[in-house]
């Protein structure tokens, strides 16, 4: 009886064995089916730079493969946040004998300063692509290189008419005959007037600025009225050229007044932020036009209290 009780159980026991490494393969066919059908299946992007200047071009490549009977599908791309494009994106795809591969080509640029992230592009739940940091900043200042501003774009003169031999003819009549007539009269020169302006320079500054905050204005004419009225106070009041001068130039100047450091970098900020609105077309936010007027305001103030110390002095 024991013995036969023996034979029962061990043959029990070898049949539950077989079902089990039947179930055991039956599931790893089934995982290398559902591997293999995600692996047909996949997307990545790209880009030439992680960190770009305000208005730099970025490019963004997309890559997508699909699978040969799902047939040609189009790229997951929407407007990205932060970033706008510059032109039509350039796409194409390609054939291969796993499936089919598309790639698209996309020419991005951003006026948002600042750490921002390409998100990721999606396929399905389980197909997406990873997302990507982009560092969006001004342009680093070096005082020492030479500065020049963006000029405005110059239109073509039209090809000059060609004279015939008697306009000639008449130019040297008229220049003889103007000599002649200087030669008769022979004036002496009028006596050249000085005219001196009673108008105090710092006044002046503080009614501009006043009217250019009760008229509430914003973006380029906002600054380009602030950095007008900051350089003819400085031309007024010291003899500064900075009409003349660039905003770079105008800041090394600057340098001379004496102001402290920590004014002195935010009203240079203040000065460069005003030239992206005015020649980048960068479209400055509500802080950013309250602090430009503030800095302004407050270098004529620092300014014009340097000078009065300076006239108690020198009596």
């Amino acid at each position: 009886m024991s013995g036969s009780c023996s034979v029962s159980s061990s043959a029990v026991t070898d049949e539950l064995m077989k079902h089990c490494y039947s179930i055991y393969f039956l599931c790893f066919i089934l995982n290398v089916s559902v591997v293999l059908a995600q692996g047909s299946t996949s997307i990545k992007a790209s880009v030439d730079k992680n960190r770009i200047l305000i208005g730099e071009p970025l490019q963004l490549t997309i890559e997508a493969k699909f699978d040969k009977k799902d047939g040609l599908r189009t790229l997951p791309v929407d407007s990205i946040p932060h970033f706008e494009e510059l032109e039509k994106p350039s796409i194409d795809s390609v054939i291969k004998s796993d499936g089919i591969v598309i790639r698209g080509i996309y020419k991005l640029t951003s006026f948002d300063s600042g750490h921002w992230v390409i998100p990721s592009f999606s396929l399905s739940k389980k197909v997406k692509s990873d997302t990507i940091p982009i560092d969006v900043v001004f342009s680093e200042f070096d005082p020492k290189q030479d500065y020049h501003d963006i000029k405005d774009i110059l239109e073509e003169e039209p090809p000059k008419k060609k004279y015939t031999w008697w306009w000639y003819m008449l130019a040297v009549v008229v220049l003889v005959m103007t000599a002649v007539l200087y030669l008769l009269k022979k004036k002496k020169p009028a006596p050249v007037i000085t005219v001196r302006t009673t108008v105090n320079p710092y006044e002046e500054a503080m009614r501009q600025l006043a009217q250019l905050k009760y008229k509430k204005l914003s973006g380029k004419e906002l600054h380009s009225s602030l950095t007008d009225i900051f350089r003819l106070y400085l031309y007024s009041r010291k003899g500064i050229l900075s009409l003349q001068k660039t905003t770079d130039e105008l800041v090394i100047q600057l340098k001379e007044t004496g102001m402290e450091k920590e004014q002195f970098d935010k009203l240079s900020q203040s000065l460069r932020l005003s030239d992206f609105v005015k020649f980048a077309r960068y479209n400055p936010s509500v802080s950013d036009d309250d602090t430009c007027y503030e800095e302004i305001h407050k270098a004529i103030k620092t300014i014009e209290q340097m000078e009065i110390k300076v006239t108690i002095k020198g009596h």
